[in-house]
């Protein structure tokens, strides 16, 4: 199923728009407090406001602003510290699961609305264009990432992985996390925004609690300056493609390069062909 064509007009200067921006901007910002900053339960605080806001000045956005906050408060349930035990892993997958689970499930059974869907086949092919940028994507993460992961350090925010079961696990973690990504930020929470906001706006705020969420997980010192792009292409080609199976090829081309850099960074011999490493 394709997710729904909306047509939002512009941002109004009135108050009853400031109120309705402000009060999305609390449930994103949120995400800012509960993942990269990391105070709890200070942060639920605002979380809860914006939700009371909006249900105060527009009850359909006060919805859709319920099911983000849902899934953000499902996320914090865990730490989203990168490890590669059994017990982190399955942690993981339960709150993550149910982060994206349970907004659907209100969204559709409650709510009877067709706003989160995952648009796997959308009847299109993709275009030269689409098929020349998942290159792009690839060079990019070629050239970029060892820079970044290597040069900073961030690598290390990462658990050793030496035996060949680590190294899958992370290969798994990584590619699993990077789905989840697609699904929840981008299928979940921006296709909900985009109901009230314009295109930017809306991608905007999706990009503060995906941004957020990426540097708890550990794409932290100068990170956000990779981080923040992607989270905006990604929500700008949802846009437009309606194709959950494109971005998540992109994300996972991307994915590709980071698991074989942080594999490298704990193990020099192994995929030894960055030329951008330090």
């Amino acid at each position: 199923m394709v997710a729904t064509e909306v047509s939002v007009p512009p941002l109004q200067p009135d108050v009853r728009t400031a109120l309705r921006v402000a009060s999305a901007l609390l449930v994103a910002g949120a995400a800012v407090l509960l993942f990269a900053v990391h105070v709890r339960p200070v942060a639920y605080v605002p979380l809860v406001l914006g939700v009371a806001l909006a249900f105060a000045v527009d009850r359909k956005l006060g919805k859709d602003l319920l099911l983000i906050a849902v899934g953000q408060g499902i996320i914090s349930a865990i730490s989203l510290h990168a490890a590669l035990d059994n017990a982190a892993m399955a942690r993981f997958t339960v709150a993550l699961s149910l982060a994206v689970v349970v907004p659907w499930a209100i969204s559709h059974f409650v709510y009877r609305d067709r706003v989160i869907v995952f648009p796997l086949r959308t009847g299109r092919r993709w275009n030269r264009p689409q098929w020349i940028y998942l290159g792009v994507v690839v060079l990019a993460g070629y050239l970029i990432l060892p820079f970044y992961f290597i040069g900073s350090g961030a690598y290390l925010n990462w658990p050793a992985i030496h035996t060949g079961e680590e190294i899958a696990r992370l290969f798994v973690g990584v590619n699993a996390v990077g789905i989840w990504d697609e699904l929840f930020f981008i299928c979940t929470a921006f296709a909900l925004l985009r109901q009230h906001f314009p295109l930017w706006t809306a991608n905007a705020l999706q990009a503060v609690i995906f941004v957020s969420f990426l540097w708890e997980l550990g794409y932290q010192e100068w990170g956000p300056l990779l981080t923040i792009p992607f989270a905006l292409v990604q929500g700008w080609i949802f846009s437009w493609s309606k194709s959950l199976s494109y971005v998540v090829t992109v994300h996972l081309l991307f994915d590709a390069m980071v698991f074989m850099v942080l594999v490298h960074a704990h193990n020099p011999h192994l995929f030894n062909f960055f030329v951008t490493a330090p």
